[in-house]
């Protein structure tokens, strides 16, 4: 088969990918949009002020993207009943969904508050952690939000259904950008917060979402449905086990890997507010161009989940495939994108000469490794539809982990290159773990026939 003829062959799989993926991507670059805005709202504020959000959440990022992974393990689950025809179990799966995600928000919750007594032994510059701390704090008051969101939108995926979500989502940015303006700067007669009109924002904001989400499930009359499912005997210890069984090994890959890139994080403020600052423009970047790919691995677990219902191992496996092409033609765009305009995009976040110059430096780095972070993200969601969720934890190991942070100490303390190195031990780690997730959904896949 020549390339014309392969090429051909997978065109119904990427519309089909692309039709659950694109409505992700809009909703996942809303919320890296929100991420951008507070970056540049704060930045205009000061360095210090931009140093203290990049490590409270630097921080945060560890114990919310774990919180995340949790949820997810609902989707692959609900796909697989939805696509066999199981309504009921979909719904049962959804109510206990919902009990697990709101109980984990409150005991990670508190776990999280009392790591926040600590912040100001983590070596961050003294004029830095207590803005953090309190942005911190307020974040966490907004995880119940966040995992009720979450609830509601795994379900939606999970019955191939990404618009609604997508539709809140992008409400609730824009009510998050605006409120940022005016909660930061003290606009409309409120307060000057600063630093912690940020995080009051975000917490505003992830509370108008849950709401909304509840309110058009009674709305819908195609979803109200599922409420009629609900009731006592509807809650299940099988199936919360089911839940933190699949819910457990995402978490903690998505925990290792937030864990490597913030402890690396406050590797990076070892070398002052400016390195700290750099870091944090160029995060927030990469946190962008990850949500295309995010976006687009949520699909998959979708796309590769329905099929294995169906039990069309062909199309399972196309569908994975199909995914990786795209996100490698992304990645393509977003690195000439970033590489050719790194030291433009830098001036939108700082006037500080300093700033400008390393950070446009780190952008650089970010462009170059856009094919490893792309191409491992969508492994890991084909892997996830396959409910396989245990050999990418054990990636996240030794990738995010061990040598992600050896190198990052080696090559940043030891060489001396500073918040250079951490970010090249970054690129080294993603295009490790691409390969290794790879090669897993090859073989994984060859085992369907």
């Amino acid at each position: 088969m020549n390339i014309v003829s392969y090429i051909k062959s997978y065109i119904p799989f990427y519309r089909r990918n692309l039709k659950i993926a694109v409505p992700v991507m809009f909703a996942q670059i809303g919320h890296a949009s929100v991420m951008l805005a507070d970056t540049i709202m704060v930045g205009h504020l000061g360095t210090v002020e931009l140093a203290s959000v990049s490590f409270g959440s630097s921080v945060f990022m560890i114990g919310f993207l774990f919180a995340l992974g949790l949820s997810i393990g609902a989707t692959p689950l609900i796909g697989k009943e939805y696509a066999a025809g199981g309504h009921k179990r979909s719904a049962v799966i959804f109510q206990n969904s919902i009990l697990f995600d709101v109980v984990v928000s409150f005991f990670l919750g508190a776990f999280m508050w009392v790591v926040s007594c600590y912040m100001d032994c983590m070596g961050q510059p003294e004029e830095v952690w207590p803005l953090a701390q309190r942005y911190f704090r307020i974040s966490v008051c907004s995880l119940p939000f966040v995992l009720l969101f979450q609830s509601f939108r795994q379900f939606m995926e999970g019955i191939g259904n990404t618009k609604y979500a997508m539709v809140i989502t992008l409400v609730g940015n824009v009510l998050n950008i605006f409120l940022n303006w005016v909660m930061i700067f003290g606009k409309f007669g409120c307060p000057m917060f600063g630093v912690a009109g940020a995080a009051y924002a975000t917490l505003i904001s992830r509370l108008f979402m849950s709401i909304a989400f509840i309110l058009l499930f009674f709305v819908k009359k195609p979803l109200v449905r599922y409420f009629y499912f609900f009731g006592k005997k509807s809650f299940s210890k099988k199936e919360i086990k089911g839940l933190a069984y699949m819910g457990i090994p995402i978490g903690s890959q998505m925990l290792l890997e937030t864990l490597g890139m913030s402890l690396s994080s406050i590797m990076v403020g070892w070398f002052g507010a400016v390195a700290l600052a750099s870091h944090q423009i160029a995060m927030n970047l990469s946190s962008l161009t990850f949500m295309i790919s995010g976006g687009l691995a949520s699909a998959t677990t979708i796309r590769v989940s329905h099929q294995i219902g169906k039990k069309d191992f062909h199309s399972m496996r196309k569908a994975g495939i199909a995914s990786t092409h795209l996100s490698l033609l992304f990645s393509f765009i977003c690195a000439v994108v970033l590489f050719v305009f790194r030291s433009q995009i830098a001036s939108f976040f700082t006037i500080d000469p300093a700033v400008l110059q390393l950070s446009s430096l780190l952008i650089a780095i970010v462009a170059l490794y856009q094919f490893g972070d792309g191409y491992q993200v969508v492994s890991i969601g084909a892997l996830r539809g396959l409910s396989d969720v245990y050999a990418p934890m054990v990636v996240a190991i030794v990738c995010y982990l061990i040598v992600n942070l050896s190198f990052a100490y080696v090559l940043a303390v030891i060489c001396g290159w500073g918040v250079v190195g951490v970010w090249v031990a970054f690129m080294i780690e993603l295009y490790l773990a691409a390969l290794l997730l790879g090669i897993r959904f090859y073989h994984k896949t060859r085992q369907y026939r």
